[in-house]
């Protein structure tokens, strides 16, 4: 368990400089230079990734149950999961729901994780979805310091053409990669 709550702490940690030490990130590029801080920023959040995956691989062998999750709640993950890779593309700047929505991002990982507590009761899926939730949660708050960015304009075509990949790769993770990459099959084929 330690070392997926390390691995939390340093990639969750660097995904919030900007959000909990607002310039910091500016001071540290002129100190350090821009390159020098983004190497620092991926190093910093690569190891984070990595110590996730192994200590949430080590944490959910305890087999340590928290929670039963309700009988419907992989049916509600389905569609939060469905309706979170349908928000990803809208993350770009030039597209026309970003301004609505201010971080269709946040919103994505905040419905993946809701939808992931949903079907998974086990204290590392707990550990690993209620800290991405509550990172998103603080991180939306933080939001209203920031500067909206408007976007520019695009053909509406880009953004139909965005979601209906989204849509694609949804399907992939759906039948063939989450069960490759995560070892669970979300849904029997």
């Amino acid at each position: 368990m330690i070392w997926l709550i390390i691995g939390l702490i340093l990639f969750l940690g660097m995904h919030s400089v900007r959000m909990a030490l607002p310039g910091l990130r500016e001071v540290l590029w002129q100190a350090w230079g821009e390159n020098a801080w983004k190497g620092i920023y991926s190093l910093v959040s690569l190891l984070g990734i990595i110590l996730v995956v192994w200590g949430f691989g080590l944490t959910r062998e305890q087999g340590v149950q928290v929670y039963d999750p309700p009988s419907w709640g992989l049916h509600v993950t389905l569609f939060l999961m469905f309706i979170s890779f349908s928000l990803l593309p809208f993350n770009m700047r030039s597209s026309r729901l970003r301004p609505l929505i201010k971080n269709p991002f946040l919103l994505a990982v905040a419905l993946w994780s809701i939808g992931h507590l949903l079907a998974n009761g086990d204290l590392a899926s707990v550990l690993l979805f209620g800290s991405f939730l509550l990172w998103t949660i603080a991180n939306r708050l933080s939001l209203t310091r920031r500067p909206d960015v408007a976007p520019a304009a695009v053909p509406l075509v880009q953004d139909i053409v965005a979601v209906g990949a989204a849509w694609l790769i949804y399907l992939l993770f759906l039948f063939v990669l989450h069960e490759w990459l995560f070892g669970v099959a979300p849904v029997a084929v």
